[in-house]
């Protein structure tokens, strides 16, 4: 039976919303595996090492123990309270467990506070390149999305200077994200420091911190999270989560700590959207924070190590050139040398053509044109495997 065409429509804001490419990527990767393609991925960013077992048998025994019901909106107080801790053992800040929301996923955070604060006739300021659903969020609510451009000659770290200067009564957010998502850069304290000074020059401005990956620094690098800022603490909504931080991507399970003046509202949205975050899956979140942490010193070990043989094959790649990340696990090397005017046609050419799976610059944002992401979530083999398969690509592919 023919299907009549239907005249039901989402409402406009549906068209101004946009997705993530990286799980495209992994789509198209996963289909040509199936037709029986070798597809070294080095697309998506998640962990390939698995969730450690005692957070996987806090759930299981949650789930024996009959935790099958509902839970506050907002999460449960154990859970939450030891996010509390967490923070004052890593940073020495203390913090209200009240003002904490446990999440499904650190998106969430993002959505919520892009949807909270975003309307026609305002500006949100973003980091470009950077996770391209800050981008997507902020059009969907009809506001502007204003770029903050992140530089390679600034080692992809944002520059306090140039994004005050982007600020205008208009502008009712800045997100930012250190250490970043596609480049790895790290923003030094300096930087932040003189960040802060400005914003106090701008008191209607609230700020999403997106500390995702505060764990994965390398280099002697420290993580500076904007927690250490009182000025600011008012209007600061800070985004964490458990996905990247002990290989839990596919449990989402994430955690905001968000100001005094949007709590009532977060929480509200949060009986309204999603009632409650999965309650074994909070249970394995404690078992992680309050369980050892030698995890996720071997896991950043490990990724170190990867970093370095990606880093190093990229340089030696004809027309690439990679300044070294100082944190999470993405490389973003600069492909301009290599003849291939569009960055994501060179990334569509690597996966169809060699089998290596990355996502194009621009999927990031105006100023990714000109590089490739890759994880380095991947096994060290895998990713000599992919580093010598890009590097036959280039020598005998015709550039376009």
């Amino acid at each position: 039976m023919t299907l009549l065409a239907s005249p039901i429509r989402p409402v406009p804001a549906f068209e101004r919303i946009g997705e993530e490419n990286a799980f495209a990527v992994l789509a198209r990767a996963a289909a040509l595996a199936g037709e029986g393609r070798d597809i070294v991925n080095l697309g998506i960013g998640q962990p390939d090492f698995r969730t450690p077992e005692h957070i996987v048998e806090a759930a299981i025994k949650a789930l024996r123990d009959g935790e099958h019901g509902y839970t506050p909106s907002i999460g449960i107080a154990p859970l939450r309270e030891a996010v509390a801790a967490d923070i004052h053992r890593r940073h020495g800040t203390q913090i209200d467990p009240g003002r904490v929301v446990i999440v499904p996923g650190g998106k969430v955070t993002m959505f919520a506070a892009i949807l909270m604060l975003g309307e026609p006739g305002v500006e949100i300021l973003y980091p470009d390149p950077g996770f391209p659903i800050y981008r997507s969020m902020i059009e969907f609510t009809g506001a502007t999305p204003v770029p903050v451009p992140i530089r390679e000659e600034n080692g992809f770290a944002f520059s306090a200077e140039e994004t005050l200067a982007l600020i205008t009564p208009k502008t009712r957010l800045l997100i930012l994200n250190s250490p970043a998502n596609p480049t790895g850069g790290v923003t030094p304290k300096a930087e932040i420091d003189a960040l802060v000074a400005g914003l106090e020059r701008h008191p209607h401005v609230a700020i999403l911190s997106d500390e995702i990956y505060d764990q994965f620094l390398f280099d002697g690098e420290a993580h500076t999270t904007l927690l250490a800022y009182p000025e600011i603490r008012n209007r600061l909504i800070l985004l964490n989560g458990w996905s990247k931080t002990y290989a839990m991507t596919g449990w989402r399970m994430g955690w905001a700590l968000w100001p005094p003046a949007l709590f009532e509202a977060v929480r509200k949205l949060s009986v309204n959207a999603w009632s409650c975050v999965n309650a074994p899956a909070q249970f394995g979140a404690l078992a992680a924070l309050t369980g050892p942490q030698d995890c996720v010193a071997a896991m950043v070990a490990e990724f170190d190590t990867r970093r370095k043989l990606v880093v190093d094959g990229l340089n030696a790649l004809p027309g690439v050139r990679c300044a070294t990340p100082k944190g999470a696990f993405y490389a973003f090397p600069n492909i301009s040398g290599t003849g291939w005017s569009s960055a994501k046609a060179l990334a569509n050419a690597l996966l169809e053509t060699a089998g290596v799976a990355t996502i194009g610059g621009p999927d990031f944002g105006v100023h990714g044109e000109g590089y490739i992401r890759l994880s380095y979530a991947n096994s060290a083999e895998n990713i000599r495997r992919a580093l010598e398969r890009m590097g036959d690509f280039l020598l005998s592919a015709r550039a376009a």
